[in-house]
């Protein structure tokens, strides 16, 4: 009877103990399972600003190329580079064509010389492989500030956001592509500045001033010039400072002289003032004729009644 007895005391403190070190491993799980838990919490605490930064980096670059794009139209824009080897013609003053379309934009440059063969949107290492789609040149005739003209190289070039730098690579005669950075700044739309309505100003006589630019600098226009005013429409007697000029050419058409002595004189159509307008003179003073293009622009902010000086 007391051996029955305890060994149902030993069977009893066994179970206990058994249960005591189940419970023991079940606290030890629980106590990892939150410690892992906790651990899984923390780290996706750590997690979710990262992807929090990124998604607002995404954000601020897809706004500022939003407000980098422009409404369709063409543009006269900014084209700089990296090199001094690398740049538009002279005669285009660092500028370039900017055409919009459906949203896609592409500049038109004119090159220096013909030594640059080809011109590659990426970095020369991907336009060195097979497949590549390369820009091809177009011919395109420049005329410099003296008349001379030369035949160059130019290229579209597909912009992808305006006022930041863009890879841009190019491979010259030697063969060689080379990396290059390009950016697309400052455009302005053509026709954009802010003329002055010549329907507001009533008919009559004037005098305005204005300035020219182009050609060699030795020859001028007289300024003040008179400006004939009616229904809206006005016309220039522009006098030269030289007798040499025998004809002008504005908008296609061709004017000549309205004096056969002194210095050349000519009436042309203006088409606006506070503009700069396109005109081109031909010019016997040289050995053969030779046509030099200028651009003179009237500034509204001069015009005066002829009679009254208002």
């Amino acid at each position: 009877m007391k051996a029955k007895t305890l060994m149902n005391k030993i069977i009893i403190v066994g179970g206990l103990s058994a249960c005591l070190l189940l419970g023991g491993c079940g606290a030890g799980q629980a106590a990892d399972a939150t410690s892992a838990e906790s651990t899984f919490a923390a780290q996706e605490s750590t997690v979710t600003p990262t992807e929090s930064t990124e998604t607002a980096e995404t954000v601020s670059t897809e706004t500022a190329q939003d407000k980098a794009q422009l409404p369709d139209g063409v543009y006269t824009a900014e084209f700089s580079t990296d090199s001094s080897m690398f740049h538009v013609s002279e005669a285009c003053d660092g500028k370039g064509t900017l055409t919009v379309k459906d949203g896609v934009m592409t500049i038109h440059i004119s090159l220096g010389s013909k030594k640059i063969l080809n011109l590659y949107p990426g970095l020369a290492e991907d336009a060195a492989k097979d497949g590549a789609v390369l820009l091809e040149p177009t011919t395109d005739t420049v005329t410099y500030s003296d008349g001379m003209t030369e035949e160059v190289y130019g290229f579209d070039v597909p912009v992808p956001v305006i006022g930041e730098e863009f890879d841009l690579a190019l491979i010259g005669t030697k063969g060689k592509w080379y990396d290059h950075k390009v950016k697309v700044s400052d455009p302005v739309a053509e026709g954009a500045a802010d003329t002055f309505d010549l329907s507001t100003v009533e008919d009559g006589s004037y005098t305005i001033e204005l300035t020219m630019e182009g050609g060699s600098g030795r020859a001028s226009i007289q300024s003040p010039a008179q400006l004939a005013i009616a229904d809206g429409a006005a016309t220039a007697i522009l006098e030269w400072s030289s007798p040499n000029y025998d004809y002008m050419l504005v908008n296609g058409e061709k004017y000549l002289p309205v004096n056969t002595e002194g210095n050349s004189v000519f009436e042309v159509p203006v088409e606006a003032l506070d503009a700069p307008l396109t005109m081109i003179g031909d010019t016997v003073a040289m050995s053969t004729p030779h046509e030099v293009e200028y651009t003179v622009t009237f500034h509204s902010d001069t015009l005066q009644n002829a009679e009254s000086g208002k």
